[in-house]
């Protein structure tokens, strides 16, 4: 099953899956629909949701930010991010993440631990999976490349991650969460345990100026080349 990128988040088949949304982060400014907001959430997501038509959205973990409190926005957003599924039959389901301690409040939705999607498992990736998959596809570390200063938000694809299993990590949603820059970092540096083998990463950077994807090498090549 293909993969396709799209603004921080991937269509796996008819699914779309995103991760690390942290609503409540912040406003990030007055505009109608500032960075990092959730006006600005819901709208991207209505945008992927319009463009790709996935009959299920994933949330691949922390759909909230904060560990103890929910403000009413932070309830709104979650409705709109809904509707937003909804208004185009889609269905939204979450796989709760270590920030989702308060999803209850303001969620009545479908959560699963694990979303399973044919031969691929999605999964927040704090914690190791239960089910065995060829492929597995997680956020939770917010992974950026820098190139020439330059920090870029980007999946990284690993083959033999876990077990025999392949690793798709996505970055975050919420761009206003700066991310973790991955160029040097070795597996024990991942916060989660689905990384082994961090010199098999290979990063893809979404372009959205030119609406493609920018592929680099594996980053213990991709290391040399710095």
């Amino acid at each position: 099953m293909g993969l396709t990128y799209d603004d921080r988040a991937l269509m796996l088949g008819e699914t779309l899956v995103l991760a690390d949304l942290h609503v409540g982060r912040g406003t990030g400014g007055n505009l109608e629909f500032p960075v990092g907001s959730g006006s600005d959430m819901v709208e991207r997501v209505r945008s992927l949701v319009d463009r790709h038509d996935p009959s299920t959205v994933v949330v691949a973990g922390d759909l909230l930010h904060s560990f103890r409190t929910v403000p009413r926005t932070v309830e709104r957003t979650v409705e709109g991010l809904q509707a937003a599924c909804r208004d185009e039959g889609a269905r939204l389901v979450v796989t709760p993440g270590n920030h989702d301690t308060m999803l209850d409040s303001v969620w009545d939705g479908p959560t699963e631990r694990e979303f399973r999607v044919g031969d691929t498992v999605v999964l927040h990736g704090h914690e190791a999976p239960e089910q065995d998959a060829a492929r597995y596809v997680v956020g939770h570390d917010h992974p950026t490349i820098e190139i020439e200063g330059q920090r870029r938000p980007c999946y990284l694809v690993g083959p033999a991650q876990y077990g025999d299993g392949e690793v798709v990590m996505l970055p975050s949603f919420n761009k206003l969460n700066a991310g973790v820059v991955v160029n040097r970092m070795s597996a024990r540096d991942f916060q989660s345990p689905l990384v082994t083998d961090a010199d098999r990463l290979e990063p893809v950077v979404w372009d959205e100026s030119g609406r493609e994807t920018l592929s680099f090498p594996a980053l213990g090549e991709f290391r040399r080349m710095l």
